[in-house]
């Protein structure tokens, strides 16, 4: 059972969005908030397993600001961005800030059950769109020589990205960082979209290219 915490300044959003999971059988939604700073106390109550958090939020706290405050006082939970603004720019600032996921609001119901169920296994997941336009932002800029998509990883990811190169397991980098194995497999997720790679072997060749790995090319 996926347990969730909905964040939405929209009572009506809100009751819409309970129906829908709670009618799923996997999935239960055992709290909700309106604003960013109700989220963060509900989730220290709650313990969910996943917050499907809106970005926009008028009064209060905004999303983007409760998910890097939860991250960094709860980072075993994984973090869904529900947002209409389907542009680059909230899109990366919800990656920076440690979500683990990015869904318009407009997406079908069945790509947000995906969407949940993905980022609840310690995966990342974007809506089609967002990655599309994502890599060909990464694509323009790598032509234009104006990324280093190191730059978008936080320090834990880099950490991450370092020992996953080296070979080691998601269990003995959690206990190096003494962190737990899903917080491994969520940081490893963001690792992979940030950068845009999907296998071991790429990393480390990326590793080995940014000197990451002592030798340097």
């Amino acid at each position: 059972m996926i347990n969730i915490l909905l964040c939405d300044d929209h009572a009506v959003v809100r009751m819409g969005l309970t129906m829908l999971l709670n009618n799923h059988p996997d999935m239960e939604v055992i709290g909700e908030a309106s604003e960013g700073n109700e989220a963060i106390q509900k989730a220290h109550e709650l313990k969910p397993d996943v917050i499907v958090m809106d970005l926009s939020m008028p009064h209060g706290k905004d999303g983007l600001s409760a998910t890097i405050e939860l991250k960094k006082q709860m980072p075993d939970v994984s973090i869904l961005i529900l947002t209409m603004h389907d542009d680059e720019e909230y899109l990366f600032r919800s990656i920076q800030a440690g979500a683990s996921g990015c869904i318009l609001k407009s997406a079908p119901h069945d790509e947000l059950i995906s969407a949940i169920q993905s980022v609840a296994s310690g995966n990342a997941y974007l809506h089609p769109s967002a990655t599309k336009r994502l890599m060909e932002e990464y694509l323009g800029n790598v032509k234009q020589g104006n990324t280093d998509t190191y730059d978008l990883l936080s320090d834990r990811e880099r950490e991450v990205l370092t020992l996953v190169a080296k070979g080691f397991s998601n269990k003995e980098i959690a206990e190096q960082l003494v962190i737990s194995v899903k917080t491994v497999e969520t940081h490893k997720g963001n690792v992979m979209v940030k950068l845009q790679m999907k296998t071991r072997h790429e990393l480390v060749a990326y590793a080995l290219k940014k000197g990451l790995l002592g030798l340097g090319l």
